[in-house]
């Protein structure tokens, strides 16, 4: 799958203190997100598509994440990853596009419900079709982490003057690769499970920001497979006008 170009503009640069910065380049990302949970039947296709970003080059302006959302839990098996705020947030973004209902998997790419993910054609055209947009909004996040593991980020907009600030969402999340579970119960009982941009954390600001979250650590964060990313969405649309990525610096 071709991905596109590598944007130089969104590689992390080093500062001192551990401190990572990243800027976004003058066109769009695409912000895949997928919402998916260890109790269903169907999502571990989906889970192994996302994983498969981790392989390909070229993607600096994809930013994949993975939402686990909790509404399958009572068929038996319990998603550790799941998080009331992540169904909130698929459940508010659904009734704003007119959906009536929520489901998984489901993609949505750049703010828009994407059921043509599992096709590649499909798939690079709506990529390509995002890299032409100029962005409205640039992006500038920075990111650090501290020796007891907790993790401080900035999020800062500079926005287009015809975007009205009270439509504009920041978002930032910490997402972590290698994350699994030994199901045994429910739809996927004995089936190992493999996740890659698990979102762990969750921190969204309205308006223009400067947005600054503080996350505190769980048990099993493993910095070295984790990042932060972060973009802005425009809340009477739902379009996400831009995304970033970075590692955690070591």
């Amino acid at each position: 799958m071709r991905l596109g170009w590598l944007v130089l503009a969104l590689l992390p640069t080093l500062a001192a203190g551990a401190e990572c910065t990243v800027r976004s380049g003058p066109n769009t990302a695409a912000l895949v997100e997928l919402y998916t949970s260890e109790g269903c039947s169907s999502c571990p296709p989906a889970d192994r598509w996302l994983s498969s970003f981790t392989r390909v080059p070229g993607n600096a302006d994809v930013v994949p994440v993975a939402f686990h959302v909790g509404y399958w839990d009572y068929i038996g098996w319990k998603d550790a990853f799941a998080d009331k705020r992540y169904t909130e947030r698929q459940r508010e973004r659904a009734a704003a596009s007119g959906a009536r209902y929520v489901y998984t998997p489901q993609v949505v790419l750049g703010g828009r419900d994407f059921p043509g993910w599992s096709s590649e054609h499909s798939l690079t055209s709506a990529f390509e079709a995002i890299r032409r947009k100029p962005a409205p909004v640039a992006l500038e996040l920075t990111a650090s982490i501290a020796a007891d593991r907790t993790l401080s980020t900035r999020l800062t907009a500079t926005r287009d003057p015809k975007l009205a600030a009270r439509d504009l969402a920041l978002v930032t999340v910490v997402t972590q690769n290698g994350l699994g579970s030994r199901v045994t119960a429910g739809e996927n009982r004995g089936e190992s499970l493999r996740h890659d941009f698990v979102v762990r954390d969750l921190s969204s600001h309205r308006g223009a920001g400067p947005a600054t979250a503080t996350f505190m650590p769980k048990a099993d964060w493993n910095p070295e497979r984790m990042s932060v990313a972060a973009f802005a969405q425009d809340l009477a649309t739902g379009e996400v006008l831009q995304a970033v990525s970075l590692p955690l610096c070591r």
